[in-house]
């Protein structure tokens, strides 16, 4: 009989490359399946069977994976990208296998800025404030504008000359300056919080290179957690990306409701958010307790080398040759 399986998603990224070597790391007997939209990617190597699927708007895309799910008996889904969240989760009744996400309605508000502000602002909750360019006229002096909907920190623009110019699927926020802050909450299944944890972090290219733990603000994103949960169902882990001002105010500017990127530093540190998932949603455990400690985080570039291979094709999982360098 084939093991119990566990998909993970957009393992080209390296939040899903960080969940698969949490889950490598708690030595459980699973087959390991990624998936991906490319068919050669960094995290094939992690996996023992990968599997190239459409987008997730693709109208495909549930198919693909309603098929991989019977074919391998799997159990659990956990996808690590926005619009991967939200269609899952809408199709969640189509799927033979439990997907760890939190309800649609809650993952469509916070799939899109946009509607995040909106949403926060009617329950009086902290969030950037927020325009779409054909209503924006220019209330503060520096501006940031990026896409309403995902795109993992591509096509931001700083100080555009002509904000105007852009269309309603991007979202102006002020440009707000002081310590950035990434948070990772995790709802237990009962609804209740588990446990926060934050890091100050540095970034190049939208990733995070350099980050140490704080407890600093714990308090106050308590209190922005808190009454997130009461009125949102959230499940499984979510996060929330602040600036701290000057004043120390927290200034949440995006929710993502899924493991972030910094997944593999918080397993060493911890706060293990794919472990609870995997505890609570494959194991019927109740999650461990969390037990953070203080630690500073730097990435690194490594390779994947397959020697004496001339052609990608037939690396898609962990059997081929490979050298980590």
């Amino acid at each position: 009989m084939e093991k119990n399986s566990i998909i993970v998603t957009g393992i080209g990224g390296n939040v899903g490359q960080g969940v698969l070597r949490n889950i490598r790391d708690l030595n459980l007997n699973v087959l390991l399946i990624g998936t991906d939209i490319g068919a050669f990617t960094a995290g094939n190597h992690l996996c023992d069977v990968s599997y190239k699927v459409p987008y997730s708007y693709d109208e495909s895309f549930i198919d693909s994976i309603v098929n991989i799910v019977n074919k391998h008996q799997v159990k659990l889904i956990i996808p690590t990208t926005d619009y991967e969240v939200y269609y899952l989760s809408l199709n969640q009744d189509k799927i033979n296998a439990k997907v760890v996400v939190s309800e649609s309605y809650t993952t469509e508000k916070y799939l899109d800025k946009y509607l995040s502000f909106l949403h926060h602002k009617k329950h009086n909750i902290p969030f950037a404030k927020s325009w779409l360019p054909s209503e924006y006229n220019g209330e503060v002096d520096e501006i940031i504008v990026k896409p309403r909907k995902g795109r993992g920190s591509r096509d931001i623009y700083l100080n555009p000359k002509k904000p105007e110019n852009f269309s309603d699927e991007y979202v102006i926020q002020p440009l707000h300056k002081g310590k950035e802050i990434t948070t990772a909450f995790y709802v237990k299944k009962d609804g209740n919080l588990h446990g926060v944890f934050t890091m100050e972090r540095e970034l190049e290219n939208g990733t995070t290179v350099k980050s140490k733990t704080t407890k600093a603000f714990d308090e106050k994103l308590r209190e922005i957690i808190n009454k997130m949960i009461m009125c949102s169902e959230f499940r499984g882990s979510v996060n929330i990306q602040s600036i701290v001002n000057n004043n120390g105010d927290v200034i949440p500017f995006e929710v993502n409701c899924r493991i972030s990127g910094t997944n593999s530093i918080r397993h060493n540190l911890g706060f293990q958010d794919v472990k609870y998932c995997i505890q609570e949603y494959f194991l019927n455990q109740t999650p461990d307790d969390v037990k953070i400690i203080e630690g500073v985080a730097l990435r690194i570039l490594h390779d994947v080398i397959y020697p004496n291979v001339t052609e990608y094709d037939k690396l898609n999982n962990n059997k081929s040759d490979f050298k980590l360098y």
